[in-house]
Formats: C-alpha cells, sequence, structure tokens
C-alpha cells in the first residue's frame, strides 16, 4: 500500500498518523466542502480512495464512485472513526492474502 486518496471530512486529525502507521506512504485528503470538488480527478498514482460517508454529499460519492470504477482504483466506504477505517484496511489485507 502506498498511495491513499481520502474524500470527505473537514479534518482527519489523528487518523493520517495512523493511516501512515498502517502503511500508507501517502495519503491525500479533500475535504468535499466546494461544489468545484466534482470536477477534480483520481490522481494517477493514488492506490486506493476513501470516501468518509458521514462527511460528503450524495452527487460528490456518486462522482468519485463513477471515477475511481473508470481508473480501476479500489474504493472504500468507510465512517470517520478509526475502528471503522481499521475494519476494512484489516479486509483489504485479508483480500490481498487470498482469503
Amino acid at each position: 500500500m502506498s498511495s491513499l486518496l481520502v474524500v470527505g471530512a473537514d479534518h482527519l486529525g489523528n487518523i493520517t498518523d495512523k493511516l501512515k502507521s498502517s502503511g500508507f506512504k501517502e495519503i491525500i485528503h479533500l475535504d468535499g466542502r466546494k461544489v468545484n470538488m466534482v470536477k477534480r480527478q483520481i490522481p494517477e498514482h493514488v492506490d486506493i480512495v476513501f470516501v468518509m460517508t458521514d462527511y460528503i454529499n450524495h452527487n460528490l460519492a456518486k462522482v468519485i464512485k463513477q471515477k475511481a470504477k473508470d481508473q480501476h482504483k479500489p474504493i472504500y466506504f468507510v465512517k470517520r472513526s478509526w475502528s471503522s477505517i481499521q475494519t476494512v484496511i484489516q479486509q483489504m489485507g485479508d483480500e490481498l492474502r487470498g482469503r
């Protein structure tokens, strides 16, 4: 795991540090507040996309989901809580190990 795009939430707080300690080398955060966020592209070097479901509008979530699909990037919908994020990271690890 190297590069992660997080969409939603105004601030990530200590989640950024926890993501880095979980193996992500780069974390890019888009808060999703501005209307023009739907026009932003997912950077090519991003490996995985996390969408904070409790801090994003429906339209942006839909647009990001389609962009991730078009670019063949895995996308995960998580709540802005470390327990929710950690569960998804563990599931990703299980998938990589073939469980």
